[in-house]
């Protein structure tokens, strides 16, 4: 019997784990797993392989494995969860003869070529250019940028700390903004608004500026807040998007990204009603003289549950991938 392997994609607040045959890309046994209940990643795949009943000798020898951080050295520190390890030493502890690590958005931009139509929500419409950068963006727990370049025999992942630019405001309320996040954070990435956590202290910098008490204490019930016709509420979410929409133009730009933006993460798949009332296509095409070249781009928003893990099948046969 041939041995799956073992792929992840573990962000700050969730583990998902899959097994995949060796030579296919169909996760199965796919099971997300709370990161606050498991001291670190070890625990948490053991946890995983005895739940799916392979935490014996035909468990995987295997593995890649995508995490929500920088990858470069030995050591993998998680950004905006407690995990911190070795690659050597877990890879010994889980007993692996391979353990790939990289960085969760080179997983989900290697998981797009590998979408179906059905997978994918049109934003702005567009003509893909054939070898082409493609740009993948979208804000979770934090703000994930990375990008993919069609080489000679595979996909090529493109990595990226570009969710920790600096916010850029384009208007006089994002400058209020900017002096409200500067006063609390000092330096303003783009994450700091761009993520689940950065939703809230939108509103709440909204709320700081119209001298209004908070209502909502969760991203969640901001959603809900403006769905229910709360007009502060409301201003946060079309403005959240408007700032996507500058940012994935910027990047794209950046990225020189005529083969296609993606937009992923768990955040925006809860907002495709919000994204058609917002001011996103707007933002990402107007560039100045530019303008031209981001109208041209197409945009879609990925609603596939679990492109990441894709992404990570992929990742496990492509010699492009270190």
């Amino acid at each position: 019997m041939t041995r799956p392997a073992l792929i992840g994609d573990i962000g700050g607040t969730n583990a998902r784990f899959a097994l995949v045959t060796p030579g296919e890309h169909a996760p199965r046994e796919i099971l997300a797993l709370p990161c606050a209940d498991y001291p670190g990643l070890v625990e948490a795949v053991r946890d995983y392989l005895e739940r799916v009943g392979l935490a014996t000798e035909a468990a995987p020898r295997e593995a890649c494995l995508a995490f929500a951080c920088p990858i470069g050295g030995e050591r993998v520190t998680m950004t905006n969860n407690h995990w911190s390890f070795s690659r050597r030493e877990a890879q010994t502890a889980l007993g692996l003869e391979r353990l790939k690590v990289i960085n969760d958005f080179t997983a989900q931009a290697l998981g797009v070529p590998h979408l179906t139509p059905g997978e994918l929500v049109e934003v702005q419409p567009g003509v893909a250019r054939d070898h082409a950068t493609c740009l993948v963006i979208g804000p979770g727990t934090g703000l994930g940028v990375a990008g993919i370049f069609p080489g000679r025999h595979a996909w090529i992942p493109l990595p990226t700390e570009g969710g920790h630019v600096t916010f850029a405001p384009t208007d006089e309320r994002e400058q209020n903004l900017l002096r409200h996040f500067r006063n609390r954070y000092g330096r303003v990435s783009v994450e700091r608004i761009l993520c689940g956590q950065g939703l809230l202290d939108l509103y709440l910098a909204h709320c700081s500026l119209k001298g209004a008490n908070p209502a909502c204490q969760t991203p969640a019930e901001v959603t809900a807040a403006a769905t229910g016709g709360d007009g502060i509420a409301r201003d946060t979410l079309l403005r959240f998007l408007k700032i996507l929409g500058d940012v994935s133009g910027d990047a794209a730009l950046t990225m020189g990204a005529q083969g296609g933006v993606y937009l992923c993460g768990g955040i925006l798949p809860r907002l495709l009603d919000w994204l058609p009332q917002s001011r996103f296509v707007e933002a990402f095409t107007d560039k100045g003289r530019m303008s031209g070249y981001t109208r041209t781009i197409p945009v879609r928003v990925v609603i596939a549950p679990w492109p990441g893990l894709l992404g990570a099948a992929e990742a496990l046969r492509n010699e492009e991938v270190e």
